[in-house]
């Protein structure tokens, strides 16, 4: 689960990792008292949107006097914030975070995530603050330090040490990057987070060490043992579709092409999504309606699906283990009676009862494309678009 900048910050600050002084407001009298309540002569306009390159996109502003302030707030709040991460539809801007100015001297970077290769947490730490990290890991990966933790021991100090080393960090700002360092591990672990990134980190004249910006994403899988987190969710900043998937338990992914995919367990829709590339195809989303999926889950991922305008042709890959192949056929009979359907649907059932599934489906009166396997399924679905 994704959360907006100020909600990371407020969060990390509780575990002693540094920020800057900021307030959220949802418009321009709301931006100027929490201008008034940080103080000083300069301060930060950031767009809140659960998206990066906001101040590329016009996202971010310094504001130089109250009235600036109000300006600056007045422009950003209810613009449509275009980045390489929002797509070209954008997000609509409905808060900002007005922060104090930073008299900076460096731009770094630090990230934590899961190493799935290695089963260990690792500590990247960049030079390269303020740029994408994936295009520095793509151009110059020789400019990412990485430090892998193991889960028994934490991070150690000697960790923290050669990273603040590795980024030439020296006397006051080398003691400041370590605490920082050890901070936000602390504060990565005891969240859950899946993903804590500081880019950029800023050393201030002083030798301050600051999470300038803040992204910070919960572990779905573990929310249930921080309920307080459940309630920073913001469903404007996600797509519709997504949230209504998770209303009905389904896990749902939206993505860019023509074939609406529907599967049960995520390595078999993975493996469907492949065999669609390879076909010539490209998949419009990633759903796992489950093992144990009813006629109920299904006809409501059947309807997900149908929503997306982009979608061309559906395909229906269901591996009858713990749920009976019966049960997806009766389903997405139910749910193609249901709606107006008015793309091919193929379908391929494999596993228990799937000759009771083939004949719920011959005998629907519904034009259904049965395939007898992955291959010929992913065949037909894209034929069926070109046709």
């Amino acid at each position: 689960m994704k959360i907006h900048e100020y909600q990371g910050k407020e969060i990390l600050k509780k575990y002693g990792v540094p920020v800057p002084l900021g307030r959220v407001a949802f418009n321009a009298d709301e931006a100027v008292r929490a201008a008034e309540a940080v103080g000083g002569t300069l301060w930060v306009v950031k767009a809140q949107i659960h998206a990066g390159g906001r101040g590329k996109g016009g996202g971010v502003k310094l504001a130089r006097s109250i009235d600036e302030v109000r300006q600056r707030s007045s422009e950003i709040l209810g613009m449509r914030l275009v980045t390489h991460q929002t797509g070209p539809e954008g997000r609509i801007v409905k808060r900002v975070l007005i922060e104090e100015g930073m008299n900076i001297a460096k731009e770094l970077y630090v990230g934590i995530t899961l190493d799935r290769s290695r089963s260990q947490n690792v500590v990247m730490a960049s030079k390269e603050g303020g740029v994408e990290i994936e295009k520095v890991a793509a151009e110059s990966p020789e400019k990412i330090l990485k430090e892998y933790v193991h889960p028994s021991a934490g991070m150690q100090q000697f960790q923290a040490r050669r990273l603040c080393f590795g980024l030439g960090l020296a006397g006051e700002a080398f003691k400041n990057g370590v605490k920082f360092m050890l901070a936000l591990y602390k504060a990565y672990e005891a969240t859950d987070s899946s993903l804590a990134e500081i880019n950029p980190l800023v050393i201030t004249q002083e030798g301050r060490v600051l999470a300038l910006d803040a992204k910070i994403n919960f572990d779905d899988n573990a929310l249930s043992r921080h309920p307080e987190f459940v309630e920073l969710r913001d469903k404007d900043e996600e797509d519709p579709l997504e949230v209504e998937a998770s209303a009905s338990n389904l896990n749902y992914i939206k993505l860019d092409g023509n074939v609406g995919c529907m599967v049960n367990g995520a390595g078999l829709a993975m493996a469907t999504m492949d065999i669609i590339k390879l076909a010539g195809g490209m998949p419009a989303n990633f759903l796992d309606v489950g093992g144990g999926a009813s006629a109920k889950t299904t006809e409501a991922g059947f309807r997900i699906i149908l929503k997306d305008p982009h979608v061309k042709a559906i395909l229906i890959n269901i591996f009858g283990g713990i749920v009976r192949c019966d049960r997806v056929a009766t389903g997405v009979v139910e749910a193609a009676k249901n709606i107006d359907v008015k793309v091919p649907i193929v379908v391929r059932l494999a596993g228990t009862n799937a000759d009771l599934a083939a004949k719920i489906l011959k005998n629907s009166g519904l034009s259904f494309l049965v395939a007898g396997n992955l291959k010929d399924a992913a065949e037909k679905v894209t034929k069926a678009i070109a046709a």
